[in-house]
């Protein structure tokens, strides 16, 4: 078998748990469809959605620095607007986050959640056409599962590939060789993506995804196993089509 797609992750809401898709239908220039498309502004963020402009994730509630997140599993419907909050395994709160009730429903669990740190109530916020990304760019990341468990001979330790918050889990690559992608072009199913960066890597993957524990400390692993903190690459979409788990990957 060649290089394929082993999974497809998307975040509805910025620092909430991933969503796996069987399939996406990709769009020039654009994210995966619904990926980091709400974001939980802190109190005092100046985001206007009437004039979306990117803010650094800081500005966030984020995994970076709020781990506590990582111990809640989420589920965002498109079709109703419903976003519902579990936690093991027992639903929390529901919400239609697409209407100032529903928001409001999340944004006084997130304030009760997060129990003043950091402090003040967030705003749940959107605007048409804008990603909450890290990057000012909208892009698709791209995650070698090869890359990951090679890392796990530095840590001594398995390692979950959703520590990356990557879009695409890509299986059958040597490890690290995303990075001979760099300005290359990929098709992928019948979408074209252009590699853009390497993905240099924060504390946030330090985050157990399911436990909430800061368990590792994966920038500092990766600095002594390889010399860089990167893992990952960054790719924007050139030519929209259909992408589905277990499609071919093609170097172009």
């Amino acid at each position: 078998m060649g290089v394929t797609v082993s999974g497809i992750y998307r975040f509805p809401v910025k620092g909430l748990s991933a969503e796996a898709l069987d399939r996406v239908e990709l769009t020039v220039g654009e994210g995966l469809p619904g990926d980091r498309r709400f974001a939980l502004a802190l109190a005092g963020s100046k985001f206007d959605a009437a004039q979306p402009e990117w803010l650094p994730k800081s500005k966030f509630l984020m995994l970076m620095r709020d781990e506590r997140l990582a111990t809640l599993q989420t589920h965002f419907d498109d079709a109703s607007g419903i976003l519902e909050i579990c936690r093991s395994g027992k639903t929390v709160k529901r919400g239609n986050i697409t209407t100032p009730v529903g928001r409001a429903l999340i944004e006084d669990f997130f304030a009760a959640f997060m129990n003043g740190n950091p402090p003040g109530k967030p705003r749940l916020v959107q605007a048409p056409g804008h990603m909450f990304s890290d990057r000012r760019s909208k892009v698709v990341s791209i995650i070698n599962a090869a890359s990951v468990a090679d890392l796990e001979r530095i840590v001594g330790a398995p390692v979950d590939p959703l520590r990356f918050r990557g879009n695409l889990v890509v299986a059958g690559l040597e490890p690290w060789a995303e990075f001979d992608w760099l300005e290359r072009e990929v098709a992928v199913g019948s979408a074209r993506l252009r590699i853009e960066s390497r993905n240099k890597r924060c504390p946030a993957t330090d985050v157990n995804p399911q436990s909430g524990a800061r368990d590792m400390n994966i920038p500092m692993a990766l600095k002594r196993g390889y010399g860089h903190t990167d893992l990952g690459v960054y790719a924007t979409i050139i030519a929209g089509g259909t992408v589905a788990a277990g499609d071919e990957i093609e170097l172009r």
